[in-house]
C-alpha cells in the first residue's frame, strides 16, 4: 500500500482546501484511502519546530510521498529528506525558499505547485475598485520567507504605480490586536497577502478594518469568504487539484526534478457583495461580470 505524509504547517480554510483538492484528484484517479493508499495527515499548529518534526517521523517511517502545504512545512520537509519524493503546495517562492534551483526543474526530490500571484495585476484591479485609493497598508509576517518575497514585490509594483506603501509587520496572531488599529490610519485599503499568520487572523482583521471603514483587499479567496471586499488571486481548492495531479505523475515513477513546480493557470476574482454594500463601494460591471460572488441575498 502507498504510504503519502501530508505535513501541514497550519489550519486554516485556504490550506485546508488545497488538501482538499490534492485529495479529491487521487481519488477522481483511482487512488483510494484504505484500499490502495494511506493517508498520514499531521498539522503543525503553526509551530516550525512541530513541522520539522513531523516531516523526520514520515522520513523514519520511510513514506513514499510527503505532500507538504505552505513553505515552512516544504522547508521542514526538504530538511529531513533529500531521498522521499516532496510534492509541495502554497509555496510563493520555493527557489528562495531553498528548495528548488529553478522553477523549471527544482534540481532536487522537490516539485508541485506555487502559489505565487503577479502582484501588477491585482493592482490594476485595485485601481479599477477604488480609483481614489492612493495609500496601500500591507499586513504580513515579517518572519514568513513567503511573505517577504509578496511585499517585496508590492513595493516595486506600488512605486510604479504611484501608490504610497505602509507596512503593518507582525511575527503572531497577538500582534494583530497591538499593532492594527493604528497602522489602519492613513490608509485607503489593506491589502492580505497569502501569509499564514494573516490567513489565521482574517476575522480580526476584516473587524478591525471594517471598523475604520477601510477595505481589505485580499490575494486568495478565503480572505473573501471571512469578510474581505475583493482577492484577485488563487483559489486553493484548484491549486491543490493540480498538485495532486503532480503527485500522481511521481506515483508512477516520474522524478520530482523532471516536473516544473507550476504557477496556478487561471487567478479569480472573488468579490463579497455584502462587505461592498456595507462599505458604499461600487464595484465595476465588468469585474463583477467574471467574478465569483460570495455574501448577497
Amino acid at each position: 500500500m502507498i504510504s503519502i505524509g501530508i505535513n501541514q504547517f497550519v489550519v486554516h480554510e485556504a490550506l485546508d482546501a488545497s488538501r482538499k483538492g490534492f485529495l479529491d484528484v487521487l481519488k477522481e484517479n483511482g487512488y483510494i484511502e484504505g484500499e490502495n493508499i494511506e493517508i498520514d495527515y499531521k498539522n503543525a499548529q503553526g509551530e516550525q519546530p512541530t513541522a520539522l518534526t513531523i516531516a523526520q517521523d514520515f522520513t523514519n517511517r520511510k513514506k513514499d510521498l510527503i505532500f507538504a502545504i505552505a513553505t515552512q512545512s516544504a522547508q521542514a520537509s526538504y530538511n529531513a529528506t533529500k531521498e522521499i519524493p516532496i510534492v509541495i503546495t502554497a509555496v510563493t517562492d520555493p527557489v528562495d525558499a531553498g528548495i528548488a534551483e529553478s522553477f523549471e526543474s527544482s534540481g532536487t526530490n522537490v516539485t508541485g505547485t506555487s502559489d505565487g500571484v503577479p502582484i501588477g495585476p491585482q493592482l490594476d484591479i485595485l485601481k479599477k475598485v477604488l480609483p481614489e485609493a492612493k495609500t496601500i497598508g500591507v499586513i504580513y509576517n515579517t518572519s514568513e520567507a513567503n511573505s517577504i518575497y509578496q511585499v517585496n514585490e508590492l513595493k516595486v509594483e506600488a512605486k510604479k504605480q504611484g501608490f504610497t506603501l505602509k507596512e503593518v509587520g507582525i511575527t503572531n496572531l497577538n500582534d494583530v490586536n497591538a499593532v492594527l488599529p493604528s497602522a489602519l490610519e492613513g490608509i485607503d485599503v489593506l491589502y492580505a497577502p497569502t501569509d499564514n499568520t494573516v490567513a489565521s487572523a482574517y476575522a480580526i482583521i476584516i473587524k478591525l478594518a471594517t471598523k475604520k471603514n477601510v477595505p481589505v483587499f485580499c490575494a486568495e479567496d478565503a480572505g473573501v469568504n471571512a469578510g474581505g471586499l475583493i482577492s484577485a488571486g488563487l483559489d486553493y481548492y484548484e491549486l491543490g487539484r493540480e498538485t495532486g495531479l503532480i503527485a500522481i505523475e511521481v506515483l508512477e515513477g516520474k522524478k520530482p526534478s523532471d516536473l516544473p513546480i507550476s504557477k496556478m493557470k487561471n487567478p479569480v476574482i472573488v468579490v463579497n457583495e455584502d462587505t461592498a454594500e456595507n462599505l458604499g463601494i461600487t464595484i465595476p460591471s465588468d469585474i463583477l461580470a467574471g467574478a465569483r460572488l460570495v455574501g448577497g441575498k
